[in-house]
């Protein structure tokens, strides 16, 4: 596991803001439907960071692998 460390409130903003994806834009980039992107995490081939009832959030590193494994 990738462990972050962040020497101020500002450096973890940013990397939220470049790092991190919503599943519309974890849909976007795969090119899936939000169905297939909910089968992967099932499946436990994505893993997302953060789960609550209307989202999830993902590493934009991990969709982006998956991307090119596919």
């Amino acid at each position: 596991m990738t462990k972050f460390v962040f020497a101020n409130v500002d450096e973890l903003r940013e990397f939220m803001d470049k790092e991190v994806i919503t599943t519309s834009e974890a849909i976007e980039i795969i090119g899936c439907s939000r169905q297939n992107l909910k089968q992967l995490v099932d499946h436990k081939t994505l893993n997302p960071i953060k789960s609550t009832n209307r989202d999830r959030l993902f590493l934009r590193k991990d969709i982006e692998g998956y991307k090119k494994k596919r």
